[in-house]
């Protein structure tokens, strides 16, 4: 642990993949398919996971499957299920499903409310309680996301006064975890770090969390800025998928920060997470190639630092030189194609 980043031992990451991350996914995935990545994250060691929404099925068909998802995933493995609802209806559509969670989301700006739900930010605030009422009947935890939570389109920053209205009123209506969500990418860690610390100044007895995109490159930024502030949990989606569809400019910046690379950061940081990268990396790679996706991490294209670590050098570009370093390390990584004759000294400075 660092002596100067004031950290926490451990964080919980939410993989919210199966929900923001294949509802921007054309190519029809079955429902025996989604029980399957769940199952295959619980052996990473994922807990957390938001697995449905219950959204109307004409607008968003992808995840119209909402309840046969539901009854198909593993019941003994100690996951906590999340599951997002749009209004009260959805709400008691979700509530026999055995859900652990039952999310709603309100969001900071006029503009986008409408776009994306047809009603004012008011209405949509005044609507949390119902929600929250059948949330907890049914036995589920409510939490409440706060979208544009730092940054909306037309509007550039989002002042602290109306982030913390929304807040509030999330808090009014029950819910006992809120999440700030960079939903348009354009956060700042020091705007994830403020939000964050008020919200727990505001409300100490609330859980607190963030949902981060990769809009602008700063998510991974945010996320430590979020753990340094007491963040309780950070979403993610495996291979950053996600990322509104009426968002604009280009979608393909706009997806989830990728939980391969949360890990990795908190991996380093020694800051535990449960999660074996190792194994979740696996379940990035079947979901890359169940919904023809290219995953966009940094971990993906990259390697790990273990990986990287235990890479040997050819022996070419040894010849005459000193012994390599007598360190141990964990996991194999193929050796990288370089030509035969090897770099000179001249044209090869060290960055």
């Amino acid at each position: 642990m660092s002596r100067v980043l004031d950290l926490p031992d451990s964080v919980r990451l939410v993989e919210v993949g199966l929900r923001d991350g294949l509802q921007v996914i054309t190519r029809p995935v079955p429902t025996s398919a989604k029980v399957r990545l769940v199952e295959r994250l619980l052996d990473a060691g994922v807990r957390h996971v938001e697995a449905v929404s219950f959204a109307h099925p004409r607008l968003l068909p992808q995840l119209a499957d909402a309840e046969q998802v539901m009854a198909g995933v593993p019941r003994d493995r100690g996951a906590v299920y999340r599951g997002l609802v749009p209004n009260r209806r959805g709400a008691e559509r979700a509530a026999p499903c055995g859900l652990d969670e039952i999310v709603a989301l309100a969001c900071t700006d006029e503009a986008v409310t409408w776009i994306n739900q047809r009603s004012t930010v008011a209405d949509v605030l005044a609507g949390l309680r119902p929600i929250g009422e059948v949330a907890r009947a049914g036995g589920a935890r409510f939490v409440v996301g706060i979208a544009m939570a730092f940054f909306a389109p037309g509007t550039g920053r989002v002042p602290a006064e109306v982030r913390r209205r929304c807040v509030d009123a999330a808090v009014d209506a029950g819910a006992s975890g809120v999440y700030l969500a960079s939903s348009a990418g354009m956060d700042d860690p020091r705007d994830v770090a403020d939000g964050v610390a008020e919200v727990r100044q505001r409300h100490p007895d609330v859980e607190v969390g963030v949902h981060l995109h990769a809009r602008n490159g700063m998510a991974l930024a945010n996320a430590l800025a979020a753990a340094q502030a007491g963040v309780t949990w950070i979403e993610g989606a495996f291979g950053g998928l996600g990322g509104d569809l009426w968002a604009p400019g280009d979608p393909a910046v706009l997806g989830n920060a990728p939980l391969e690379d949360l890990v990795h950061l908190m991996d380093g940081l020694g800051v535990t997470t449960g999660i074996d990268l190792t194994r979740y990396l696996e379940v990035v790679a079947e979901a890359m190639e169940l919904t023809g996706a290219t995953a966009r991490s940094a971990v993906v294209a990259g390697g790990t630092r273990d990986e990287l670590a235990a890479h040997r050098w050819p022996e070419h570009l040894l010849a005459d030189g000193p012994a390599p370093s007598a360190v141990t390390h964990h996991h194999p990584m193929a050796t990288v194609q370089v030509p035969a004759a090897g770099p000179t000294k001249e044209d090869t400075p060290c960055a």
